[in-house]
């Protein structure tokens, strides 16, 4: 096969192409059977051919530190591990022509038809099973099949509003189905970021390519999602299994990027009926219901009762049609493998034509002809469970193909296919056409697979112009699944003419509205509320451990008052003096990205990247630090880390519930800490030196020398610390920025009179604001440190249980 070298430009163009040599008997989307370059891909590789191989390299590094910079990941879960993955980007996109993509999405619109008919149909009348176009027991015996919403309609009259469909092209260029993701179809949100990426990777011919915009998608399915709502006063929410998942990241993201509420099973209740999500202010109605974790964990009650992640009384939420369910539950049954091999007729039944994009053939065991015919052309079978709905070449699949197992003598193959035969599906054997990859300073073809999206809009199914490829490592099929090694692609849709240019934003003409304060999830603010306790408290911790080393470094004698008194306090707080870093302190770190990561949706991705590169920092020198003599330089770094995300958070965060939960958290910890701090080291046994320790650890020397014109005393410290209004580090500081979060909080007052925990953060505020330095003794100090500790209860009690 001769490649046209004409349309490369250059010697490095020639080079690129170098080793591209498409697989025998495989389609190729770069190559067309000739060997020429595919017009749509042209202009591409004439403008790749154009940089060196260190441009390509310093792009892809760009491409890259941005998916790092936005924390984009996939959980990865092997055999003796789960953890988080930077996101595979291949980073050659694939491109497709609009004509050939208006053929695809004409064939995906008809079968979203079809799939929507099939499962009203298994879920209403049950005709397409008593008329013979489908076995009863293969629908029965699915776990997938929900007989609680068995004559249940959803309360929008569809059950289908988002899909996703895995098709790839086979070796004469027809596009297959390979699977249909029905359940709660994953992976838009990661096209976006692809997109992104991509776009920055080769930003200036992006910016000049007539590449359709993804955008416009996404503001439409929107848009229908808040008219499907009904009523103004109710909440369209994203459904979450929770962090341990695998796609949670897409899940915050989308979240975010749409602006609806990211909840899990915890979030919510049903009462009278009606589902409804925990806030701060009490419980919310939620009409519409983005649901991403798998029919049988949401209700424990009516599905699976051994489910944790679910909310007790949904079913009969749906039931009632008090919400509606994005998609329907029970709609998993359409991603049955089995069902592949009976849509050809069904849709004969249902549509009166011919699928337009045929899924790959397949064949039921469970029924004597197709299985004979299996069984005569079992060589060239990809055999599966039936009843599965893994995707191809996943690791959750048990795929594979007759020819591989040089096991099955004659005669044995054919048993065991009668043996398994209504468990069983044979397919053909699916040979995916190849897409360039980029490897070793040239392009070589990889095989492909392309996960297409469709979302109900007010103008019915619309397909978004694009998606993201699964990319193989090597030449094998089964090894384009993420979770084997593939890697992920955006997939550009070329046409003529420059697109419209769309946005998630648009301008409209009827009233806008705000969001309603306190629509803040009560778990939201539980997690916010603790980030904020962390985080200052990892900071008290350092400033004390620069303190206690730098006057260890003074002394040189552990022994000596002060540094051994300071050592017992650290002891007291859980923190180790002996040790350079602290593993506690690297452990309050971890906790507060552990509050962070269930916020995600309500996270900055500079909040989080800050919080991680400070984290990283303080293990980095956990492992690194063996002197004592280099503690006070590291814990100065740490300091200025996490003072340098406390001010980005706090001085970018929209002021809405949530920051004042965050801001809650923060000073309810200072005030604890400096309250303690102040009860032990003004005690009559603290030794010399103490006030000028609570000065440097309190960061107040500077406002001490400036405010106060009389020399060091306990009581000029006492004052500056504890009573001092101005001092953002003073108690009665934080506790005038508790009392002002608190007096704007739903609930604060309750006809009239003030709720129990305005009226006890109001106690306290008084009896430190009524107190003078001489009547604040150590026993009153350390009183005041237990009456805050006891805020944090009811806090919780107010608006968090």
């Amino acid at each position: 096969m001769s490649l046209d070298e004409t349309a490369i430009s250059g010697d490095l163009g020639q080079g690129l192409l170098k080793s591209y040599r498409p697989y025998p008997g495989v389609s190729d989307e770069l190559l067309d059977p000739a060997g020429r370059v595919r017009p749509v891909w042209r202009p591409f590789i004439d403008h790749l051919s154009s940089l060196t191989p260190e441009e390509i390299g310093n792009r892809f590094a760009r491409g890259n530190q941005y998916l790092n910079d936005a924390g984009v990941y996939f959980r990865h879960y092997g055999q003796n591990d789960e953890k988080e993955r930077e996101w595979p980007l291949s980073h050659i996109p694939v491109i497709i022509s609009e004509d050939d993509w208006e053929v695809i999405s004409d064939g995906l619109i008809q079968r979203a038809g079809l799939l929507e008919q099939l499962v009203a149909d298994l879920y209403g009348p049950n005709k397409l099973v008593s008329e013979g176009y489908l076995p009863a027991s293969l629908i029965a015996r699915s776990p997938e099949w929900q007989r609680p919403l068995v004559g249940v309609t959803p309360k929008s009259g569809n059950f289908l509003h988002f899909l996703a469909f895995e098709i790839g092209r086979g070796p004469d260029g027809t596009w297959w189905v390979l699977s249909d993701r029905a359940q709660a179809p994953s992976g838009a949100g990661f096209a976006l970021e692809n997109r992104v990426a991509t776009g920055r990777v080769f930003n200036e011919y992006f910016a000049r390519a007539n590449v359709h915009r993804l955008a416009g998608f996404f503001r439409r399915f929107r848009d229908h999602l808040v008219e499907l709502r009904g009523e103004t006063d109710s909440r369209v929410s994203i459904l979450t299994p929770g962090p341990m998942n695998d796609t949670y990241f897409e899940h915050a993201y989308i979240a975010r990027y749409l602006g609806f509420m990211l909840l899990e099973g915890e979030d919510l209740t049903v009462e009278n009926g009606r589902l409804m999500v925990r806030t701060v202010a009490g419980l919310k109605p939620v009409s519409v219901l983005w649901r991403r974790l798998d029919a049988a964990w949401s209700d424990p009650l009516e599905l699976e009762e051994s489910s944790r992640i679910g909310t007790a009384g949904l079913v009969q939420a749906v039931r009632d049609g008090s919400v509606t369910m994005v998609n329907a539950l029970g709609t998993g049954i359409l991603e049955t493998r089995a069902l592949l091999a009976f849509l050809p007729r069904i849709s004969k039944r249902l549509l009166g034509e011919s699928l337009k994009l045929p899924n790959v053939a397949t064949w039921w065991c469970g029924d004597p002809t197709p299985r004979n015919y299996v069984k005569k052309h079992a060589q060239r079978m990809m055999f599966s469970p039936a009843l599965s709905t893994a995707l191809p070449f996943s690791s959750a699949q048990t795929d594979f193909i007759g020819r591989d197992f040089e096991k099955f003598h004659k005669g044995i193959l054919e048993t065991w296919i009668d043996s398994k035969a209504s468990n069983l599906v044979g397919q053909e054997a699916v040979t995916l056409s190849t897409t360039p990859a980029y490897h070793e300073g040239g392009l070589v073809p990889r095989p492909m697979s392309l996960r297409v999206f469709l979302a109900r809009t007010a103008n019915g199914w619309e397909v978004m112009a694009g998606g993201f490829a699964r990319i193989g490592r090597t030449e094998d099929a089964s090894a384009i699944a993420m979770q084997e090694g593939g890697s992920a692609a955006d997939v550009w849709i070329v046409g003529d003419k420059k697109p419209v240019k769309d946005s998630l934003l648009h301008q409209i003409e009827s009233p806008y509205f705000k969001s309603q304060a306190g629509t803040l999830p009560a778990r939201a603010a539980d997690n916010l509320f603790w980030l904020g306790r962390y985080v200052e408290r990892a900071e008290g911790a350092v400033r004390l451990l620069r303190a206690y080393h730098a006057r260890l470094l003074e002394t040189a004698d552990p022994e000596a008052p002060l540094v051994a008194m300071t050592a017992d306090y650290l002891e007291d707080i859980g923190v180790a003096p002996d040790e350079p870093v602290p593993e506690s302190l690297c452990d309050m770190l971890q906790s507060a990205i552990t509050s962070a990561s269930k916020v995600r949706d309500r996270f900055s991705v500079d909040g989080w990247l800050a919080l991680n590169d400070l984290a990283q920092t303080a293990n980095g020198a956990r492992l690194a630090l063996r002197e004592n003599a280099d503690v006070p330089r590291a814990m100065g770094l740490l300091l200025r880390k996490i003072t340098g995300f406390s001010g980005l958070v706090h001085e970018n965060m929209y002021r809405f519930t949530g920051w004042r939960f965050l801001s809650l958290g923060r000073a309810l910890e200072r005030a604890h800490q400096m309250a303690d701090l102040l009860s032990v080291f003004t005690s009559p046994e603290a030794p010399e030196g103490s006030l000028e320790l609570l000065l440097e650890v309190g960061d107040s020397a500077m406002s001490m020398s400036r405010r106060y014109a009389v020399s060091l005393s306990q009581a000029t410290v006492l004052d500056l610390l504890a009573m001092d209004t101005k001092n953002p580090r003073a108690v009665i500081y934080q506790l005038t920025e508790m009392k002002d979060h608190i007096a704007v909080l739903p609930g604060a007052t309750e006809f009239g009179h003030l709720s129990n925990l305005a009226r006890s953060i109001l106690q306290i505020h008084t009896s430190l604001a009524v107190a003078t330095p001489e009547t604040l003794t150590p026993d009153m100090l350390a009183e005041l440190r237990d009456r805050i500790a006891r805020l944090s209860v009811e806090l919780t009690d107010a608006y968090i249980r």
